[in-house]
């Protein structure tokens, strides 16, 4: 008999999560190594996780999730203006990700909206929110 995914599992799956076009956001298959992770861990938001419980290695399901239940909705306190002069001698382009140093050293990923005159529109909202994911997952292994 094998194990259903209880809330603190190994879980080994491989997963995709399609945007609702139906474009892939990002896919464990793409690189052809399947995600492994305990749940609980942090490694997946609590609505993802609630989506594998009681799933059992071999199985394959697709979950739809609405922005509250993926990766919330976009925060307007998460959008700064940031002076041009930060960003050195590269001029950042619009849509590109770029990494910025938080004062405790820590990186987060800010997204850059707009580029007018001095002033460079950074959003720190995680790229996925405000959107409908389709949660596609399939076990492959799972452990006490």
């Amino acid at each position: 008999m094998s194990n259903s995914i209880t809330a603190s599992s190994e879980v080994i799956m491989h997963f995709t999560i399609k945007l609702s076009d139906g474009s892939a956001a990002d896919s464990t298959k793409m690189s052809g190594k399947p995600a492994k992770f305990r749940m609980g861990d942090g490694s997946l938001t609590e609505n993802f996780e609630t989506c594998l419980l009681g799933l059992t290695a071999g199985e394959q399901k697709s979950f739809v999730l609405e922005p509250k239940d993926a990766f919330g909705e976009p925060n307007p306190d998460n959008v700064y203006h940031v002076d041009r002069t930060k960003f050195a001698d590269e001029v950042p382009e619009e849509g590109a990700v770029m990494l910025f140093e938080q004062p405790n050293g820590a990186e987060i990923p800010g997204i850059i909206r707009a580029v007018a005159g001095d002033s460079v529109t950074v959003d720190f909202n995680h790229p996925l929110a405000g959107q409908t994911l389709t949660f596609e997952v399939e076990i492959l292994e799972v452990n006490p």
